[in-house]
């Protein structure tokens, strides 16, 4: 059998995180590109990481920038994977307003980048692009399919766009094994900080605890099909085992507000809370009258995606591919995991 090496993008992120251990479980050698900064941002991989001076073992991380045409050419070129997986982004949808022209340098051009070193370097190799549920924007249907147009809402949806349609470009022009997978939102214990189920599960889990007295938020109507991070990185893997390239939506087929996710978190930590009031001016309330989640409009987006739902029929098909972990098991998995670190500050 022919040994496989995985090269990560964005393999300090959530799904990177968790993509590096499922490969490594299957017996690759994973190489993943991490930015430098003057603080570690490695702790959802420092299970896996070792220096190879002190241990040797089969993850490796190498300094690069998504950004940096040069770096990502001598990386792919040094280690010559036989599959790279582009997860890196600026991947925050209300930021990419802020830092447009950023988000487009990383979560468009970055793309073109790697696929250019990829036709010049070895075209054997297999390439996976991260795209995303954002790219459908204002919806044309429900649910959303591989056929559903785009008309996406925000500079990163536009830059995703890019990204995608670059993928089936390059594939369709050099030959290449060049995949995008059309990701619906997913989540995990390992999201960041700032995207709003972490924010909900860690602020309500913090309120119970008396560590936190409010949550402020924007839109609690939009509507998401959430599901477990820890799912969508197997689909992402099969991707690439496919017998030709492709594109595939991944997603639960099932959708929930935010206001509804907020209810269902609730629910598991046995909080009883107390809606009041319309639109913007929506107030959630404790046992006690307390006020504890409020909305701004600081945190509306100038354009709001306000449904997505997909349909991973294609994915069940033709990858054998179906989610496993529902609404209520990525919500405990959340819980369990915020609570752990309050115990840990006590």
């Amino acid at each position: 059998m022919k040994k496989k090496i995985a090269l990560i993008f964005g393999v300090t992120g959530q799904d990177g995180a968790y993509l590096s251990k499922f490969l490594l479980k299957k017996g690759y050698t994973v190489h993943g590109v991490k930015r430098r900064g003057s603080t570690l941002n490695t702790y959802r991989i420092d299970d896996i990481y070792s220096d190879p001076l002190i241990k040797k073992n089969k993850f490796y991380l190498h300094y690069g920038d998504i950004t940096d045409s040069i770096a990502v050419f001598n990386i792919i070129k040094k280690i010559n994977p036989s599959e790279i997986y582009n997860l890196a982004a600026q991947s925050h949808v209300a930021v990419s307003f802020e830092i447009p022209e950023y988000t487009t340098n990383t979560d468009a051009l970055g793309t073109l980048r790697i696929l250019e070193a990829i036709t010049k370097i070895n075209k054997k190799i297999k390439f996976y692009q991260a795209g995303s549920s954002e790219m459908f924007g204002k919806v044309v249907e429900r649910p959303q399919t591989e056929k559903t147009p785009f008309y996406p809402r925000s500079p990163y949806g536009v830059a995703k766009l890019y990204s995608h349609w670059i993928t089936i470009n390059y594939r369709e022009s050099h030959n290449i094994f060049a995949s995008n997978g059309i990701l619906f939102n997913h989540e995990s214990p390992l999201r960041g900080e700032t995207f709003v189920t972490k924010k909900i599960v860690k602020a309500l889990c913090r309120i119970k605890q008396k560590k936190q007295k409010k949550l402020i938020l924007g839109n609690l109507y939009s509507k998401r099909d959430w599901g477990h991070a820890i799912d969508y990185v197997e689909a992402i893997w099969k991707i690439l085992q496919h017998n030709r390239p492709d594109d595939f939506v991944i997603c639960t087929g099932k959708q929930y507000s935010i206001k509804q996710f907020i209810n269902l978190v609730a629910k598991n930590l046995k909080m009883k809370i107390i809606w009041r009031g319309k639109g913007i001016n929506e107030k959630a309330y404790d046992r006690e009258n307390n006020c504890i989640i409020e909305c701004n409009k600081k945190y509306l987006r100038p354009a709001e995606v306000d449904t997505l739902q997909g349909d991973y029929s294609k994915a069940r098909k033709k990858l054998n591919w179906k989610p496993k972990i529902g609404i209520n098991g990525l919500i405990k998995d959340m819980i369990a995991y915020e609570l752990n670190l309050l115990t840990d500050d006590y």
